[in-house]
């Protein structure tokens, strides 16, 4: 059985402290929705999800694309920022406007006022699909703070510190919702539990998460 997510929802503008230079802005982004959606529509009109395989050899399940001056990828050869993409030859798309202004925003709301994102991994999931623990570490400024949008199916979202073995934070992610982590958080370990199934209004049984970084 699935469930329907329809108005599931905290009060818009409100936020949590998540951790030290780390807050999730509840429903940050749900007044612009529509308008993400329509740009995450035509991004992957010209640059398509697709599946990236890790330096083991293993295909993940979240499939993935980017905007900006540089996209994120990965394959046998390791991880890595590039101009271009790999499967066109092409540029990446330019980050639509709605999207840079959101993560601008968000930033300045946790208090980083100078954040300026270069790039926008696109993420998509489906019901099960899963993303590992991870820290965030091939951006040329770790200074700057990550900016992470989740649209569609709620998540559990699961943050902890730059140390892999310590304690999970497990953080309930719903349409709209805005996480930031910089400074003292900014390396710290994250992932997504497998996505439970259900139906959410806008995207059915799909998660879209926008994730900004500075990554030259």
């Amino acid at each position: 059985m699935t469930a329907d997510f329809f108005d599931d929802f905290p009060p818009a503008q409100s936020s949590t402290l998540i951790a030290p230079g780390a807050a999730l802005l509840h429903g940050f982004a749900r007044d612009v929705d529509a308008l993400l959606l329509t740009a995450f529509e035509a991004l992957i009109a010209h640059a398509p999800l697709r599946h990236w395989v890790t330096p083991g050899g293993r295909t993940m399940s979240v499939a993935m694309s980017n905007c900006g001056l540089l996209g994120w990828v990965s394959d046998t050869s390791g991880y890595r920022y590039t101009a271009r993409d790999p499967l066109s030859g092409q540029l990446w798309p330019a980050m639509p406007a709605v999207w840079l202004d959101l993560a601008v925003r968000a930033a300045a709301v946790v208090g980083y006022g100078s954040f300026r994102p270069d790039s926008c991994l696109v993420n998509a999931y489906g019901p099960g699909t899963k993303l590992s623990l991870h820290q965030d570490k091939d951006e040329s400024d770790l200074g700057a703070p990550i900016v992470s949008v989740s649209l569609g199916l709620p998540a559990v979202f699961l943050f902890g510190t730059d140390q892999r073995s310590a304690l999970l934070q497990r953080l309930r992610l719903v349409h709209g919702d805005v996480v930031v982590w910089g400074g003292a958080s900014r390396l710290a370990y994250h992932g997504i539990a497998p996505l439970a199934d259900g139906t959410h209004a806008l995207l059915g049984r799909r998660r879209i998460n926008l994730t900004f970084r500075q990554a030259s």
